[in-house]
């Protein structure tokens, strides 16, 4: 095989997507240093998500072995590249003198100073997502980069909103008849299912009206923006596409991506009391959120487990009782006295994500809160895990994340936003507007950095 690049890989890379050493450009050689074998070893121990992708990697690499010599390269059943191990023979000599050591770190950079002394700056790349070791890398004149399964920003990710500009005939069709024929591409703009549209007249600036599109039949369809879940309504335009998503029985899975005081979890879990115990279309809702790093045991907190899940669920306990509190006349109706009660009833049920492995989840409304925090494998579990008339809720702020091994573009969620944005099962809003308090609009604007 001709290779057109090689790639030294580093363990952080192996243990964020186990099957990392597949996303590699065709005629490319993959190296992994006999050092990341060592850490993998390390790893492999536990049930987290970090442990499993251990396993995994070395999994793929035993039946890599049975095909050939890893020491010498192995070609994958596509054909497309070479897996190698490099033993790191003489590596310590060739490291400079303040990295010489038996730190795993060093000897993996130490792979890539030798390959890039051998083969050339520009045929040799180091992927880490180890900020600290691409740092060293440029200090030693070795091209790296962060892996990103994705070569999306953030900020180009999909909103699930769209303002368009129509002129006076089209608005009047929309309005007489509730829809509007629109093609689903242009050189403008391109529409996905469910994607919500701001319609504006041209020469009205200051007026504007709602839908969302409909694929199937390339309609924009007007929707209702005067709603009222449990108490609540919606603040804002965004507020409305989210109710809209939330309660809407022809959509199984619902992504709200915003930042702090959007309302992503209130939106949500009010909408999962209307649709359970209003409208009858699911049993319960199962409110949930992880506890990082996820499948870790809470055995460490003192207390029964319900004591232990309290500090971790409060922030779904907080929107319960809000919603409830806003909502005394519906409450006193239905002789319930707070979110309490709805669990004592099985209404509704707050757990952690820690056990959701091997469930199947039936005829619910689940939320997950915090699906930042997620690796998208772990949302792929959590998915997995939706059977018959259950409908998924994710929520969450990609800016806002606490497990090491994910980033606002490699987390689950914003890895889920952009697989499923084009099917018609899945409805997004990117919500930008802070309703929680002015102090928390503020502050999330100017502490953002």
């Amino acid at each position: 095989m001709d290779v057109k690049k090689v790639f030294i890989l580093d363990t952080n890379v192996l243990l964020y997507d186990a099957r990392a050493i597949f996303n590699f450009a065709e005629n490319s050689e993959i190296v992994i240093p006999i050092a990341v074998i060592e850490e993998l070893d390390r790893f492999k121990k536990g049930s987290d998500e970090t442990a499993r992708n251990a396993r995994e990697v070395l999994r793929i690499l035993d039946d890599l072995r049975r095909k050939g010599s890893l020491s010498k390269g192995v070609v994958t059943d596509d054909g497309k590249l070479i897996i190698r191990i490099d033993l790191c023979i003489d590596i310590i000599k060739r490291l400079p003198e303040p990295l010489i050591s038996n730190k795993a770190d060093n000897l993996i950079l130490g792979v890539a100073l030798k390959l890039r002394e051998e083969l050339g700056k520009k045929k040799v790349v180091f992927i880490t997502k180890d900020t600290n070791l691409r740092i060293k890398a440029d200090a030693l004149d070795i091209r790296s980069g962060d892996y990103e399964p994705t070569s999306l920003k953030i900020e180009e990710f999909y909103t699930g909103k769209i303002e368009l500009e129509f002129g006076k005939f089209q608005i009047e069709e929309f309005l007489k008849n509730g829809e509007l024929s629109l093609a689903a591409k242009t050189n403008e703009y391109t529409l996905y299912s469910n994607q919500y549209v701001i319609l504006r007249e041209k020469s009205i600036k200051d007026k504007f009206y709602l839908g969302k599109y409909n694929e199937k039949f390339q309609k924009i369809i007007q929707i209702n923006d005067n709603f009222n879940v449990w108490g609540l309504k919606a603040r804002n335009v965004e507020q409305a596409f989210a109710f809209d998503a939330l309660l809407d029985e022809n959509i199984q899975l619902v992504t709200l991506v915003g930042k702090a005081g959007t309302g992503k979890t209130l939106l949500a879990i009010a909408a999962g009391l209307q649709k359970t115990i209003d409208d009858g279309c699911h049993k319960k809702v199962l409110a949930s959120r992880p506890i990082i790093p996820m499948g870790r045991d809470m055995g460490y907190l003192p207390g029964d487990i319900a004591e232990k899940l309290n500090p971790w669920m409060q922030p779904i306990y907080d929107n319960l009782e809000h919603i409830l509190s806003s909502n005394g006349e519906t409450i006193r109706k239905k002789g319930e006295n707070s979110y309490e009660e709805l669990i004592h009833q099985g209404m509704v049920s707050v757990e952690p994500l820690t056990y959701i492995r091997g469930r199947s989840i039936a005829n619910q409304f689940l939320i997950v809160d915090e699906a930042q925090n997620l690796t998208p494998h772990e949302i792929k579990t959590i998915i997995t895990r939706a059977g018959y008339k259950t409908k998924v809720v994710l929520t969450g702020d990609p800016y806002q994340i606490d497990n090491p091994y994910v980033d606002s573009v490699s987390n689950g969620l914003s890895f889920i936003v952009e697989r499923f944005k084009a099917h018609d099962i899945h409805a997004h809003i990117t919500l930008t507007k802070g309703e929680r308090s002015k102090l928390s609009e503020l502050a999330a604007e100017l502490l953002e950095k």
